[in-house]
């Protein structure tokens, strides 16, 4: 009998161990040539990163036995860069009447294909604000199944506007009494769509604040959601733990949405001195997205872009330049957005360019899309830099982008948690 409870327990325990080594994450090493620090703005040399399943163990020592080795002698290693204003659901001909065809479910097919472009373009993380039935949460439930490859994405399903304004279809009839899929008016109105909005997936609350200008009959410097309503959709965000990202381009709106309490300010157009002072006093952030603009004014006639939004791209965009370079001297927080989707996705890295053109330093450039970019994700203690109990998110360019940004518009090695998804390295 007693041999048979040790041959029993002998069985269970082998069982056991089998099945603990078979679930133990393998471990990776990355040799890396030049590794740039984020927080201190230092490449250092010669650097040895480990990681376990998703996530970084350790800088330096002693590669585990068995690790799988992957050596970037000549690359500059650095964490995967964030891009919080995105719309990966669509792309820049759905504008117009041709946004009117275009189905839910073809928009996350879109997006999967989106993804994938802005991925392997080393944004590793996005911040998605502003897609159509919810189409948006698919798409983030699918990457993390592994359905699909594409960044880490925090998701706001339909943004939040007033009736007529930027983020409603202003684009059929009265016969067809078409609404967008965010719109509320009123108190009570704007807490049932936040409410309504978090029901359904939605990580974050975009809203629109002002007019925009790919929207029809609007005006990007008018406000449209009064204080009252601005407040309402700020406190049900924050009481819920969402975070609220305000489209605003007029700098009445950008002064209420911060007054407000939005964590966030997109675009920030016309945004003036007391605009600046009001944003440093709340510690709000402005997401600028000035990438986008020398593609879209040399690009009106391929995506065929109507007319009303070519006379308002003409007049704000030369208009946002100088403000924002304004914002970017006084010391505003800054944190990357691209709009991609009004250009094409994968073209993230430009944005970085302009901020540098605008007067920012390479490494404050870099900041943005990493540092501060985790920081108003509330995602800090996952993303933004090479530490230690973060995700394995790194990516790597040929030469040094802190004398070059530009290099990182050409992606050679991304790897989002633990794996793989580009090495161009390997294939030299």
């Amino acid at each position: 009998m007693h041999k048979k409870l040790a041959v029993v327990w002998l069985v269970i325990v082998v069982l056991v161990v089998g099945a603990a080594a078979q679930q133990a994450p393998r471990a990776v090493v990355i040799r890396a040539g030049r590794l740039l620090d984020v927080k201190t703005g230092k490449l250092l040399a010669d650097q040895t990163i480990i990681i376990a399943g998703e996530r970084i163990v350790s800088l330096g020592g002693v590669a585990p036995a068995g690790a799988q080795v992957i050596d970037l002698p000549s690359a500059t290693v650095l964490p995967g860069m964030i891009d919080v204003h995105t719309h990966l659901t669509m792309d820049p001909e759905d504008v117009g009447l041709r946004s009117l065809t275009i189905a839910v479910p073809r928009q996350a097919l879109k997006g999967a294909k989106n993804a994938r472009a802005t991925l392997l373009a080393g944004f590793t993380t996005v911040r998605n604000v502003g897609a159509e039935g919810y189409s948006d949460v698919a798409l983030r439930d699918a990457i993390n199944a592994s359905d699909v490859p594409g960044p880490r994405m925090l998701v706001s399903g339909p943004a939040l506007g007033i009736t007529g304004g930027h983020c409603d279809n202003n684009l059929l009839p009265a016969s067809y009494h078409a609404s967008g899929d965010g719109v509320a008016d009123g108190v009570a109105a704007v807490q049932h769509k936040v409410r309504e909005n978090i029901k359904y997936g939605a990580d974050l609350i975009k809203m629109c604040a002002t007019g925009g200008v790919m929207s029809r009959g609007d005006d990007p410097q008018h406000s449209q959601y009064t204080m009252e309503e601005l407040k309402a959709i700020v406190a049900d965000a924050h009481r819920l733990g969402r975070r609220v990202a305000a489209h605003a381009h007029g700098a009445e709106g950008i002064r209420w949405a911060s007054e407000a309490g939005v964590d966030s300010i997109e675009h920030g157009s016309y945004l003036d001195e007391a605009g600046i002072a009001v944003l440093k006093k709340n510690g709000t952030y402005l997401v600028p997205t000035l990438g986008l603009e020398d593609w879209l004014l040399e690009n009106m006639d391929k995506i065929h872009l109507p007319e009303y939004a070519r006379q308002k791209a003409r007049t704000i965009f030369p208009i946002a330049q100088k403000n924002l370079a304004r914002a970017f001297a006084s010391g505003v927080k800054i944190a990357l957005g691209t709009d991609a989707a009004v250009f094409p996705h994968g073209l993230n890295a430009r944005e970085l360019v302009i901020y540098v053109k605008l007067g920012m330093t390479p490494i404050d450039a870099l900041r943005t899309t990493t540092l501060n970019a985790a920081d108003l994700l509330g995602w800090s203690d996952r993303v933004g830099s090479i530490e230690p109990g973060k995700y394995a998110d790194i990516i790597a360019v040929d030469g040094d982008p802190l004398s070059d940004v530009t290099t990182l518009q050409r992606m050679k090695f991304v790897m989002k948690g633990g794996t793989v998804y580009k090495n161009e390295f390997a294939d030299k």
